[in-house]
C-alpha cells in the first residue's frame, strides 16, 4: 500500500486548487496516448495502470530505461503535445518533480493498481467510468493485450 506520506501528499495535491488543463478531454486523451506511444516504442517493459485526473497523472509502468528518462520523455512529448492543445506555447506545463516508488510485492503491486484505478473517487460512481484510467472499459482491451510485438524481450 502507498505510504501515509505518499497519500497526504497525493490529497494535497487533490485540493491544491492548481491549474486544471487535464480536465481538456483532448489534453487528458493526449496525456494517455503519450503512454501508449512510450510503451510501443519500448522505453516501458509495461505499462500496468494509470489514471490522469484534472491536475496529476498517476502511472504504474516498469521501465525498460531508468525511471527518470522515462518520466522526462513522457512528461516531454506530453507536454509539447498539451500545449499545442491549449495554445500556450512557451509555459512550464509539468512540475519538475514527480514521486517514484519501488513496488517489491505483488501484494504490495495489486494494492497500487488498485490505488491508481479507484483515485478519481468521487468524480465517478464507478472507477470503469472514469474515461481516462487503465480501468475505464474502452481501454481493458488495450492493456491485456500487453507491448509491441517490435520491442525486444
Amino acid at each position: 500500500m502507498p505510504g501515509p506520506r505518499f497519500v497526504q501528499l497525493d490529497r494535497l495535491l487533490d485540493h491544491a486548487g492548481g491549474p486544471a488543463w487535464l480536465k481538456n478531454p483532448q489534453v487528458a486523451e493526449a496525456v494517455v496516448e503519450t503512454l501508449f506511444t512510450a510503451e510501443r516504442q519500448c522505453d516501458l517493459d509495461e505499462l500496468f495502470a494509470w489514471v490522469v485526473m484534472s491536475d496529476h497523472v498517476h502511472v504504474l509502468l516498469k521501465p525498460v530505461k531508468p525511471p527518470r528518462e522515462v518520466t522526462r520523455a513522457i512528461k516531454s512529448t506530453s507536454a509539447r503535445l498539451a500545449s499545442r492543445i491549449l495554445n500556450r506555447q512557451g509555459f512550464p506545463f509539468w512540475l519538475d518533480e514527480s514521486f517514484d516508488h519501488l513496488v517489491r510485492t505483488p501484494t504490495e503491486f495489486e494494492k497500487v493498481v488498485h490505488y491508481i484505478e479507484r483515485n478519481p473517487a468521487g468524480l465517478v460512481r464507478e472507477p470503469e467510468e472514469w474515461p481516462w484510467s487503465s480501468a475505464s472499459a474502452r481501454f481493458r482491451k488495450s492493456v491485456a493485450t500487453g507491448r509491441s510485438e517490435t520491442c525486444p524481450t
